[in-house]
């Protein structure tokens, strides 16, 4: 097992550098200038020279490369070129938020995949197999950002029940603990059910295709001629099994999590990390989107790394099986 995670981590780390390179040089090439926000009458073109000198984007694209590269691995994310502040101080405002958001969104996911694939399952081939297959098709081929546009008008236009954007009500900061605790769930809801309800559609039709493979396996007859009851049959022996693909899908799963976490925090104005990353691109902010994107990378591979070592606990054959091969 300590073989095959240190296989992962290395993998991890030349795939981190691989991407934030491309990321580099595809910000470079696209079109637009950084230093556009200075075409202002007031400001004279020698002001903007020497700005453009103190950032460094005088140097060739290489050279700037190289000079990016030794200050990123040494943990030194540059200034941000729109606020003029440390790129890590604005990913330490907008990481927890994001985490928020994706944390909430992928428990939605999870429990309500999961439980929805295991009753179909139970109940395969029923009125409620049926109806679920078919809630299950129609909400997830919604596209997300209508259904966030959707919920806004209903839930916070039409009946008023819920927020429809930013993270916390104005002036909640003088209330008790409680009072701030429940307006931020109340502001969590509608962009964590977005994110997480339609995907935990998918899942559910991938745990209950898992459970019926594994339901017509020998052991699962085998059990059953022994006595054992159905409750323990699909729960204690089927279910184990049947989520060793499943635990591969949640580590997959997590880049869409992020990437729609880009589109949800514009829509609902979640001061997270993909609405920095949109405005950023925007305003050719280069240290601020290679840094988000960066974190994203990161978040992306440990998930996926977390899914391969979830995998290979359930499945021991996973993790040992290059050595079985030799």
């Amino acid at each position: 097992m300590t073989r095959f995670v240190a296989e992962r981590l290395l993998q991890s780390v030349i795939l981190v550098l691989i991407v934030l390179t491309i990321t580099f040089f595809l910000m470079h090439l696209s079109p637009g200038d950084p230093m556009s926000r200075y075409d202002d009458p007031n400001i004279s073109p020698e002001t903007v020279r020497l700005i453009r000198e103190q950032l460094g984007l005088d140097k060739p694209v290489p050279e700037q490369y190289m000079r990016w590269m030794a200050s990123f691995l040494r943990g030194d994310f540059g200034v941000s070129l729109r606020f003029n502040r440390p790129v890590s101080s604005l990913l330490a405002e907008a990481i927890p938020n994001t985490l928020r958001l994706t944390i909430a969104a992928l428990t939605l996911y999870i429990v309500i995949g999961v439980i929805l694939g295991l009753l179909s399952a139970v109940r395969r081939y029923s009125l409620f197999d049926r109806l679920s297959t078919i809630a299950a098709l129609f909400v997830y081929s919604i596209p997300s950002f209508w259904l966030a546009l959707m919920l806004i008008l209903l839930f916070s236009l039409k009946f008023e029940i819920l927020p429809s954007s930013h993270m916390q009500s104005m002036g909640v900061s003088g209330m008790g603990w409680l009072a701030r605790f429940s307006d931020r769930i109340a502001h969590l809801v509608l962009p964590a059910f977005v994110l997480g309800v339609a995907s935990a559609a998918g899942m559910a039709r991938y745990m209950r295709g898992s459970m019926l493979d594994v339901l017509r396996e020998d052991y699962i007859r085998t059990a059953r001629a022994k006595g054992l009851s159905e409750r323990s049959v699909f729960l204690k022996h089927a279910f184990r099994n049947a989520a060793i693909p499943i635990v591969t899908i949640i580590g997959l799963s997590l880049p869409f999590l992020l990437g729609g976490a880009v589109i949800i925090e514009k829509i609902f104005s979640w001061p997270g990390m993909g609405a920095l990353m949109v405005d950023s691109i925007f305003a050719r902010d280069y240290p601020v989107v290679l840094a988000v994107n960066f974190v994203v990378t990161v978040m992306v591979i440990l998930g996926n790394l977390a899914a391969d070592i979830g995998y290979a606990l359930l499945d021991p054959r996973i993790a040992s099986g290059r050595k079985a091969g030799k």
